[in-house]
């Protein structure tokens, strides 16, 4: 029973300065537009980094009263929004869920594809998301992702090439690790949590900015041009680090 990382999902206040950004400073390109997020007042756009995902959401209305909207203003603009799992086996993760009081927010059955969203209140750190492919290639690591639309593929490129760690800062970072912890059903190791592709880092709020979703590492084999572009474009915020999007993302080797 494996738990992989697939995406990753920043909340913005307007999506066309990100994905500018994105597009320019990490080199992806966008593979799909979901009209299906219309319905929460948002909408997006998502973006290969090998075979895992960059989603960015924002209000269609910066006025309405979204669950987005709010999440912008508790965290104070732009930043991480959702950690977004997937596992070849959802019916004893729900029984864990009920086990452990945790509430969904979402929970959408398809014929390819069931998706599981879990209540931050319950979770703590960031959303947290356990979703399921099904039919053919659903568990192969390179195979379909529905959120990223049929042919998410034709949009991959070569600048970046995966996720590898997500940090989420946390009022109790203990406290959150255990929880992710009990949820995942994987150890946590010194607030790590090891999936199976990637890590979930659990650390102290040290930025002034309250619990959620703070940095990702990403791995790149030509980190000298995402850092020349960031650099260019006012974003690179370290010897090894570009801030796109409220996010901090660290760029490692492959």
């Amino acid at each position: 029973m494996y738990l992989r990382l697939r995406q990753i999902a920043f909340v913005a206040e307007e999506l066309d300065p990100v994905e500018s950004l994105l597009v320019d400073v990490l080199g992806v390109k966008v593979c799909f537009n979901d009209p299906g997020v219309g319905t929460f007042g948002l909408h997006n756009a998502l973006y290969p980094v090998g075979s895992q995902f960059i989603e960015v959401v924002a209000p269609i209305d910066r006025a309405e009263n979204t669950a987005g909207r709010r999440y912008l203003d508790r965290r104070g603009g732009d930043g991480g929004y959702m950690v977004i799992t997937q596992c070849d086996d959802q019916a004893p993760r729900r029984a864990k869920f009920a086990e452990l009081g945790i509430r969904l927010v979402s929970d959408h059955a398809g014929t390819s594809f069931v998706n599981m969203q879990l209540h931050p209140k319950d979770t703590g750190g960031s959303f947290f998301e356990i979703d399921q492919m099904l039919g053919e290639g659903a568990n192969d690591p390179e195979g379909p992702w529905h959120p990223a639309g049929p042919n998410w593929q034709m949009g991959r490129t070569s600048r970046v090439s995966a996720i590898s760690a997500a940090t989420m800062q946390c009022d109790d970072p203990g406290a959150v690790a255990e929880r992710w912890s009990a949820i995942a059903e994987i150890p946590a190791s010194g607030n790590v949590i090891a999936l199976e592709n990637a890590e979930l880092r659990f650390v102290e709020c040290n930025d002034g900015r309250p619990e959620g979703l703070a940095e990702l590492d990403i791995r790149s084999e030509r980190a000298d041009e995402v850092l020349a572009a960031g650099e260019r474009r006012g974003v690179r915020t370290g010897d090894s680090q570009v801030t796109i999007g409220g996010m901090r993302l660290n760029l490692v080797a492959p």
